[in-house]
Order: C-alpha cells, then sequence, then structure tokens
C-alpha cells in the first residue's frame, strides 16, 4: 500500500439538526474533483465526537462508496478509551475502509508507556488492518514522542502518523527514526511543504475541504521536482489556512463551505459558527482567492 498525497479530513455537514447525506456526497466528489489521494472521515474536522454511532456508520458508509474502491478510506476510530476505540475500529474495519486513523488518548493524559500499550492492543485485537497514529498535543494534551513513534512502526499493521505536534524539530527526529517504516503525514497545512522537504510523504488536510486542488498541486508539483512552484502554491494559500484556524476548527471550514453552497452553516454544541467579524475575513480570502465572488 502506498501511503502519499493529498487526503482530506473531511467536514461532516448537518443540515436542522441532523447529518446531511446528500451535501456529504457533494463535499467528497468536490474534493475528488479537486485531486485529493484519500479521505479521512469522522476525524476531529468531522467532528466524530457529537456524531451518534448510526450517523457514524452512516458517514463512514458513504465515504467508503463514494472513494469506489479508488482511494484509501482512513476513518478516525480514536477515542480515551481503549476497549471504545477497539470497538469502533472493528466498526471501521467491518464497513470496509482501508484503515483507521487513531488519535492518541485525550484528557486522561497516558505516559508514553501508557500510548504504546494502547496502540500495540488496538492491532492485537483488530488484526490485519491498518492503523495512522493521530499525535495531535494541542487538543490532547498528551504528546507522543518520537522514541514511541518509532517503537509502534515496528507493528506489522501500524502504517503512518499524522504530525501535528507543531514542532519541525520533533517532524525531523519523527522522520528519521521510522526509518521509512511507516509515512510521515502532516497534520498541520501551514506544514505540508515543509514536511514533504523533510521527507515526509503527505497531509491530511483541512484546507484540502475548502480548496482541494490548490492543496493536492503543493504535493503533486514537490513530486514533480517543481520546487518553485510548489512554493508558490504553498504561500498562496497561506491566508485560507489562517482563515481556517481564526477560531476553532472546524467552525471556519463550514462558514467557508457555505459561502460555497457546499454545506449549511451548522455545527454541533459546544462548538458554535464563527463570528460575523471571522465570517468577513473568510469571505475576504475566498474572494481572494477566486474560490468565490465576493
Amino acid at each position: 500500500m502506498i501511503l502519499q498525497g493529498t487526503w482530506v479530513a473531511a467536514v461532516t455537514p448537518f443540515r436542522q439538526g441532523k447529518i446531511d447525506l446528500d451535501a456529504y456526497r457533494n463535499l467528497i466528489r468536490h474534493m475528488v474533483a479537486g485531486g485529493v489521494d484519500g479521505l479521512v472521515p469522522c476525524g476531529t474536522t468531522g467532528e466524530a465526537s457529537v456524531l451518534t454511532h448510526q450517523e457514524y456508520v452512516h458517514i463512514v458508509e458513504v465515504a467508503v462508496e463514494e472513494a469506489g474502491g479508488q482511494l484509501p478510506v482512513f476513518a478516525g476510530t480514536g477515542s480515551n478509551s481503549t476497549a471504545k476505540t477497539i470497538e469502533t475500529t472493528r466498526l471501521a474495519k467491518e464497513i470496509g475502509c482501508t484503515g483507521a486513523l487513531v488519535v492518541t488518548p485525550y484528557y486522561n493524559k497516558p505516559t508514553q508507556d501508557g500510548l504504546y500499550a494502547h496502540y500495540r492492543e488496538i492491532a492485537l485485537e483488530v488484526p490485519d488492518f491498518p492503523i495512522f497514529l493521530y499525535n495531535v498535543p494541542s487538543r490532547t494534551s498528551v504528546n507522543m514522542l518520537p522514541e514511541t513513534t518509532a517503537k509502534l512502526s515496528e507493528i506489522d499493521t501500524v502504517v503512518g502518523i499524522k504530525e501535528a505536534s507543531g514542532s519541525v524539530a520533533q517532524i525531523l527526529e519523527t522522520i528519521s527514526q521510522v526509518e521509512g517504516r511507516v509515512a510521515v503525514f502532516s497534520g498541520d497545512d501551514i506544514m505540508n511543504l515543509a514536511l514533504y522537504a523533510m521527507g515526509g510523504t503527505g497531509t491530511i488536510s483541512v484546507a484540502a475541504n475548502v480548496d482541494p486542488a490548490r492543496t493536492a498541486a503543493v504535493w503533486q508539483e514537490f513530486q514533480r521536482g517543481n520546487l518553485a512552484e510548489a512554493q508558490r502554491l504553498q504561500l498562496e494559500l497561506l491566508p485560507l489556512i489562517h482563515a481556517l484556524f481564526i477560531e476553532t476548527n472546524p467552525a471556519p471550514a463550514k462558514a467557508a463551505l457555505s459561502m460555497m453552497g457546499l454545506c449549511d452553516n451548522e455545527l454541533r454544541l459546544p462548538l458554535v459558527p464563527v463570528t460575523d467579524k471571522s465570517m468577513a475575513k473568510i469571505r475576504h480570502v475566498l474572494d481572494e482567492l477566486g474560490i468565490i465572488a465576493a
């Protein structure tokens, strides 16, 4: 399995309090048409923590159906309970996903030994199913260190890590220590090109919801050896990346997508839509990039 390129951390559209599967299908088609290489439903950006069991099933089923066996689908299955994570990972496997994206346990703050034991148990209990680790200490309050990632990379079904520590030094050390055994993906759009240059092989992107073509082109041009063009595109995306994190993700992404007519500007509590001030800034960026007409 070749794990590389621009994967998208897909938002979950809502309409009048319910998941909007028609909008979700259209959103996936928009992203696929833009050139994304993989789908990640029900992650942080997909508001997985506020979905019911049945909603989770429907969203993941649609992602698998729309991928049509042509793109990898790694559904978010992580939680701060190892048993619950195993249960959800089994479910993702049964639905037909390629693999699972498993965030480090949050709130209970396990040690590095605890992190290793958590992922090892998932791999043992859900065999023959690829696992993508996900390190995002700004949300989980636990940072999986490079040496822990390296140790986990020796497990056959651990195939990658989404690295969102925000530390260039940590990303570089992780790439060095895993020695090519697993793919190292960017978990922060602002770091995409830098991570590619350090030896990473892809991104799981929020920006690809809104501008999949430009986000995917950064990787494509880098792969072709067109570094100057990749740099130009990454810098061109910078205002959008900042706008998409002006408030808590995925609220800005949903605001942008609503302006594009791709989904309603609706979130579930405790998340709320962005302020009018942020809305105006997002609209300005989309207009400047030619994504919408102001």
